[in-house]
């Protein structure tokens, strides 16, 4: 079982000098630059809206929220508008009879590290269609054209609701078992699910678009816990459990589906874009927009130079959060069976106005110190958990492509007893079988749900080293 194993077509070490070499072949470089001053992109003279001079990419613009009997009521902020729906997408194929993915080494100007671990492909339509006028995107026709391979996955999903427009990604993977291997590129990489799962405990090592589409890949057939080696532990064993389609669970899916619904039904959320240069409580100081508190985010200018990219050169508006975030599930065995608290949460950008998130998803410096009732439901359940209580905790970096070191703090806490009380409508618990069944259709679940899904399969594949 790929899971399971932790060296395959490459070995450990192969894969930390392909590492090395990938570090020293891709860089880049960022100098900050005001905003009406960035090559290639216009300030709109009335709206103060942001875009490329091409009419691709992006635009930042404004945009109003009013949300009606919320604790917060109204608000407005800066927002990406990206009507493309690019493509994240992962080749896998078995060796020896093993699972492999391919992987590419990939540098963008927002990582904290330089390079990351990425999908084989990983691009917007901007992109792929070469509006930039540089290189080719090499597997790209693997995924524009698809038919002929079998189709792992293949679902439309959202990106950060809070700082896009509506943005979805097409999330891909695409079988080569039993075709002839196209030629590995110098900067892509064949591993195991195992050594992903085990890079994926590294801080700022795979990025948020391999999570994304790892998250969607059905785990292993019926019961999975039978598939451990012995002396995997018994969390290990309470995941793949969780993850078997067979495994009881709280809520049937009926029901599940019944309640996203009715919390779609229920949350009333008006999103209405406005020019960038009249938000309210937004500053435009030092060729910057940030907010007069200094909190949640900046949007800036960055010139970025690169070196191992389609184009060496570019300039772009780049969204810079203030503080790391924090996403996390509790879990608890409920007649044995792994569940995760999972929130039904509404986000300005999303398409139908509910996904499903983490049980606690903010920056915490935003809430604490601060009036209780502003605090996230259960901050604190997280924030004050027994250090034998957390199962998972890794920072990761969100995506480097529009965001400047944006970073999260992924935790799993585990709970003995149920701390949702009857006025929470929007929680539910749910098993892992349940979320990677709703992974299967579009705007279910969201990015960072997303990226725990796949930390906790990774800890139910406990491979040898």
């Amino acid at each position: 079982m790929s899971a399971l194993t932790r060296s395959g077509a490459t070995s450990p070490q192969d894969y930390l000098d392909w590492y090395d070499g990938c570090a020293e072949r891709n860089h880049t470089t960022s100098t900050r630059v005001p905003l009406d001053r960035l090559d290639g992109w216009t300030m709109h003279r009335e709206t103060g809206n942001l875009a490329h001079v091409s009419g691709r990419f992006f635009v930042v613009e404004g945009l109003d929220v009013r949300r009606p009997g919320a604790v917060v009521e109204h608000w407005s902020q800066p927002i990406i508008n990206q009507p493309e729906i690019g493509i994240l997408g992962l080749l896998v194929r078995e060796f020896d009879g093993v699972l492999h993915c391919l992987v590419q080494g990939k540098v963008e100007p927002g990582n904290c590290n330089g390079v990351q671990i990425s999908p084989t492909v990983q691009a917007t339509r901007s992109n792929y269609t070469r509006v930039h006028g540089g290189r080719s995107i090499p597997y790209l026709e693997h995924f524009r054209e698809p038919a002929g391979h079998r189709v792992v996955a293949d679902v439309r999903q959202s990106e950060q609701g809070a700082w896009f427009l509506q943005k979805r990604n097409r999330n891909m993977v695409v079988d080569l078992t039993g075709e002839p291997a196209p030629p590995v590129h110098e900067d892509f990489c064949w591993l195991t699910l195992g050594q992903v799962h085990a890079l994926l405990g590294t801080t700022d090592t795979v990025n948020m678009d391999l999570r994304t589409v790892l998250s969607c890949l059905p785990f292993a057939g019926p019961d999975p816990a039978a598939l451990l080696p012995s002396g995997a532990g018994d969390f290990a064993a309470a995941v793949a459990r969780s993850c078997d389609e067979a495994a009881p669970a709280r809520h049937s899916s009926a029901e599940i589906l019944s309640w996203i619904t009715g919390a779609r039904t229920r949350h009333e959320i008006t999103a209405t874009r406005v020019p960038l240069n009249q938000l309210e409580r937004w500053v435009h100081r030092d060729g910057e927009i940030g907010h007069e508190t200094g909190r949640h985010f900046t949007v800036r200018g960055l010139e970025i130079v690169a070196r191992g990219r389609e184009v060496a050169r570019w300039s772009q508006p780049m969204f810079s959060p203030v503080g790391t975030g924090l996403s996390a599930f509790l879990v608890r065995r409920i007649d044995g069976v792994l569940h995760a608290l999972v929130h039904a949460r509404v986000e300005p950008g999303l398409m139908d106005v509910v996904e499903l998130a983490p049980t606690v998803q903010c920056t915490v410096e935003n809430y604490v110190p601060g009036p209780a009732e502003l605090r996230p439901p259960f901050l604190d359940v997280v924030l004050d958990a027994p250090p034998g209580a957390v199962r998972y905790d890794v920072v990761l970096s969100e995506e480097g492509g529009r965001f400047d070191h944006a970073r999260v703090r992924y935790l799993i806490v585990e709970i003995d007893e149920d701390v949702t009380p009857a006025e929470r409508p929007d929680h539910r618990w749910m098993p892992l079988h349940q979320l990677v069944g709703l992974l299967r259709h579009s705007h279910y679940v969201n990015v960072q749900a997303r990226t725990l899904v796949a930390c906790l399969h990774s800890l139910a594949s406990p491979g040898p080293a």
